[in-house]
């Protein structure tokens, strides 16, 4: 299906919503699907920090503390296109749940087999491992079941709402574990990330879920080789989604590079400490949790509109970013990073909801895997390629190279707004009472 009939079909059958996206978590099944999500986002930020540092007590290595990191990146890299003809056969739903639970259950394993004194090295990669393949499927699972929960003129401020979820996540996520780990110790906080997996399946068996379109689906069946061509094809051949899979590239490239560049930045340009450093890292994290939040609020417009917005946000972010790499006052610079973190949150959330439109339903989980592993790759190469370029001729230049690259994707963005027409409002619907007194007032 081609993006000028989606757009028709959306015209057609889906009227404009003027209500506030808020207002979906008074919806029974999305708000199961929130706050399932706000209790995972949290659990898998306890997780990152309560891991890193079990293994760094355990070892006192810290090569091998980074192994666990490798063991987390390289799953999605390269088990993505594989798990998507997987993800596109099967329930979303039965998914999802299974994931948490399996997450949970190997989680729950590391501090037992420590407890019995029987946790090795090896054992322990294995199961952080283990757990980077089944949170492999959970991600583009989760976006490809959003269409299946709300209207499709909702998707903007669903994903803004879900994105909020793991902005909290950030935000309170380490903090609980920095405490928990010393109150009870590392191991112990890995308990209590267990438990939230396993909250998160609970609310994900109570959602339910509009089923998709079987004839639709049966069409799309082939061999498995098949399948994953098809949506090779699919993202490569349709204009918007290659478009997307471009601009995406380049988002990843330089918003990973950035969280990556934020400390080295901080201590050698501003002579920050630690506290410094947090505050700045609180500052990021506020402004994209803000960001969200009016995301949500918003009313979901045409194309155009969606690619405008994100033009004017990368265009900010990218402008902030070549200021803050002149600078040296860390209280202005608190003031830019909360503005980059604001402007760079806007990026996913729209994306996401273009993606779940003019996606056909049978291939979305084929094209937000083959999503995910682009946006993996992007990322570590803009981690490596900045990294390099902090250390060869300093961060302040590795900045201003992250903030051109922000202005290449406004650009890309604002080139892609151009190819779609701005579309009139739909006039508001009068009663009667209302017609008849405009009547009298001609």
């Amino acid at each position: 299906m081609t993006t000028d009939a989606v757009e028709r079909q959306q015209d057609v059958k889906a009227p404009t919503s003027r209500m506030p996206g808020w207002q979906l978590l008074k919806e029974r099944d999305f708000s199961l699907l929130f706050w399932g999500q706000m209790t995972s986002q949290i659990g898998d930020s306890l997780n990152r920090v309560a891991l890193l540092w079990f293994v760094y007590q355990l070892t006192g290595s810290a090569m091998k503390m980074v192994m666990i990191g490798l063991l987390q990146t390289i799953p999605p890299l390269v088990l993505s296109p594989l798990i998507g003809v997987y993800l596109d056969r099967a329930n979303k739903k039965t998914v999802m749940v299974w994931v948490d639970i399996l997450r949970s259950a190997l989680v729950l394993l590391i501090p037992l087999l420590y407890a019995f004194d029987q946790l090795t090295l090896e054992r322990l990669y294995a199961a952080v491992f283990l757990l980077a393949v089944v949170s492999t499927i959970f991600g583009p699972a989760l976006s490809a079941s959003v269409p299946q929960l709300v209207r499709r003129d909702q998707l903007t401020a669903a994903n803004a709402l879900l994105q909020t979820t793991t902005n909290t996540g950030l935000l309170i996520g380490p903090l609980i574990s920095g405490v928990g780990i010393a109150l009870i110790g590392s191991q112990n906080v890995l308990y209590v990330d267990a438990v939230t997996f396993f909250v998160s399946a609970l609310c994900l068996i109570g959602i339910r879920m509009r089923p998709l379109d079987k004839t639709q689906l049966e069409k799309s069946r082939g061999t498995w080789t098949q399948e994953l061509l098809a949506g090779i094809r699919f993202v490569y051949l349709e204009h918007t989604v290659l478009v997307l899979m471009v601009t995406a590239a380049l988002y990843s490239l330089a918003a990973s590079a950035f969280a990556f560049m934020l400390p080295v930045f901080a201590e050698q340009n501003l002579s920050a400490g630690a506290l410094e450093v947090g505050a700045l890292w609180s500052a990021l994290g506020a402004g994209m949790l803000a960001t969200s939040t009016w995301l949500a609020s918003l009313t979901q417009g045409d194309l155009h509109g969606r690619f405008t917005l994100i033009f004017r946000s990368m265009a900010v972010g990218g402008l902030a970013m070549c200021g803050l790499s002149m600078l040296t006052a860390p209280l202005i610079a608190g003031a830019l990073i909360l503005i980059i973190g604001g402007s760079t949150a806007l990026f996913m959330p729209i994306v996401w909801g273009v993606l779940q439109e003019v996606t056909p339903a049978p291939l979305l989980g084929r094209v937000f895997t083959t999503f995910s592993t682009g946006s993996m790759a992007s990322a570590m190469a803009g981690m490596a390629g900045f990294g390099w370029a902090a250390d060869t001729m300093g961060p302040h230049v590795s900045l201003l190279g992250i903030g051109l690259v922000l202005l290449c994707t406004a650009c890309l963005a604002f080139l892609s707004c151009r190819r779609f027409p701005s579309r009139p409002r739909p006039a508001p619907i009068l009663s009667p009472l209302d017609a008849s007194e405009q009547k009298l007032a001609a």
